[in-house]
């Protein structure tokens, strides 16, 4: 993982280039004061003013130059200037005026390369300084956070399976002096039987496992968070066209969310009890594959007719939710990649929320948006309920008819929550299509940020 500490630095007035960030409303007069070399170049580059102008200003050496930035985003955005985090040359850098702010996680996280499996090109770090030294070690905490996520879902499912998302929660667990809890084999098929049904399937040393970490002061109020495992999924028996499984190596991206927001947690010592739950399956098929219409038992007791093998992550998360839910905590929150629904509803950019609590709901829409990290609430709508009923079990996992897909998978996680507890549900995608300043095409974090700010401002 890239250095992400050496990418900002206190300004004490070190050698920098500066790059100008103007806004359109201010160009007119931004452009006034400027020397004629400068109104030289930007005319000879005609440039008017509009956002994403941009351009290398001339200085009085031959080799002194500084860059320019028309942008009209918010000054708390993260991507400000993310696009020159990405292109300008190896260097240190401050801004003409101002201070980065929130653009630092930006600049950093332009910098991030997946190269796993292939040599990039080789590029020196471009230095941000900041007169706000105090926030770089958490700007540095959430790009590593982020960059996790992005690892992880990147990560192709042949080298992130059960057992490498175990190795993850056990490095974690040992950096920050937690415990680990791993529940496999009969013990896991007789305490989580949808967890053990939907990864019976896979091969040896993918079999299914529950992963639960535990930290911080019992005495301390307990939250639980829970993250979608599933690291590869076929669709099972309800196979998914290829097309549909090209990306299903990012079914695991409410885990990898989990584990990144498990580590903010436990590396800034909130004042609260940690339970992270982490169900890792593989959707596989074989012979032992569970079956359309066979009628799965639940650790709470519930039963649930499967009418779609395809509709698995429900089901994992809800042995995890239960479980959760044993030990009382006053706040649970779960990430999962969980429906095409969810992308239908609000498209990629954005987790289509889920909250049982008013107050928590707006706490984490004002924190996604003050944060940059957008979240749009859909509803739990009760007259949904109807949908799961099922003719020979409690209820079904996939309702018919394809109506609400999004909201009648948050109503099946609903029946494992008590009705008292404050639990918001990310259905999020994980993965960017198309690049952005700052989000390359691949794997990305949604809703990290918003929840992280919500825990922080609660339990700092």
């Amino acid at each position: 993982m890239i250095d992400f500490s050496a990418l900002l630095q206190p300004d004490r007035r070190q050698a920098a280039r500066l790059i100008h960030v103007v806004h359109p409303d201010d160009w007119q007069q931004w452009l006034a004061t400027q020397p004629p070399r400068v109104r030289t170049a930007v005319a000879a580059h005609k440039l008017t003013g509009k956002a994403g102008n941009r351009a290398v200003l001339p200085g009085e050496a031959a080799d002194d130059w500084s860059m320019l930035l028309v942008c009209d985003e918010d000054a708390s955005s993260p991507w400000k200037i993310a696009s020159l985090g990405e292109q300008l040359p190896e260097g240190t850098y401050r801004l003409a005026s101002g201070e980065p702010g929130a653009a630092m996680l930006g600049w950093m996280l332009a910098q991030y390369r997946f190269e796993r499996y292939r040599k990039g090109k080789p590029q020196g770090p471009r230095v941000l300084l900041t007169g706000e030294p105090a926030r770089i070690e958490e700007m540095v905490r959430l790009a590593e956070a982020t960059a996790k996520v992005r690892d992880l879902v990147n990560t192709p499912a042949l080298d992130c399976g059960p057992a490498e998302l175990e190795a993850e929660a056990e490095a974690l667990a040992g950096r920050h002096g937690a415990t680990l809890t791993v529940t496999r084999g009969d013990a896991l098929a007789q305490g989580y039987p949808m967890i053990h049904a939907v990864g019976q399937a896979a091969a040896r040393g993918r079999e299914p496992r529950l992963l639960e970490i535990e930290w911080g002061d019992p005495a301390h109020p307990r939250v639980a968070i829970v993250g979608k495992g599933v690291c590869f999924d076929t669709g099972g028996l309800d196979l998914k066209p290829s097309a549909a499984m090209r990306l299903m190596k990012k079914d695991m991206g409410g885990a990898a969310h989990a584990l990144a927001l498990a580590g903010l947690v436990m590396a800034a010592r909130l004042k609260l009890r940690l339970h992270l739950l982490v169900p890792a399956v593989e959707n596989s098929v074989s012979s032992a594959s569970f079956r359309p219409g066979d009628v799965l038992r639940t650790r709470k007791g519930l039963t649930v007719e499967n009418t779609n093998t395809d509709a698995e992550g429900r089901l994992i998360l809800g042995d995890a939710l239960t479980r959760a839910g044993e030990l009382a905590p006053e706040l649970i929150l779960d990430f999962a990649t969980l429906t095409g629904a969810a992308r239908v509803a609000v498209g990629p950019d954005l987790p289509a929320t889920f909250v049982q609590d008013e107050a928590l709901a707006a706490d984490l829409l004002a924190a996604g948006t003050s944060v940059g990290d957008p979240l749009w609430r859909l509803p739990l709508w009760d007259g949904y309920e109807d949908m799961l009923k099922s003719d020979v079990a409690d209820l079904v996992n996939a309702p018919e008819g394809g109506f609400a897909g999004a909201v009648t998978a948050a109503l099946f996680l609903r029946r494992f929550v008590a009705k008292d507890t404050r639990w918001a549900h990310f259905d999020t995608f994980a993965w960017r299509p198309a690049a952005k300043p700052g989000r390359p095409k691949g794997g990305d974090a949604m809703g990290l940020r918003a929840a992280w700010s919500v825990l922080k401002a609660r339990y700092a």
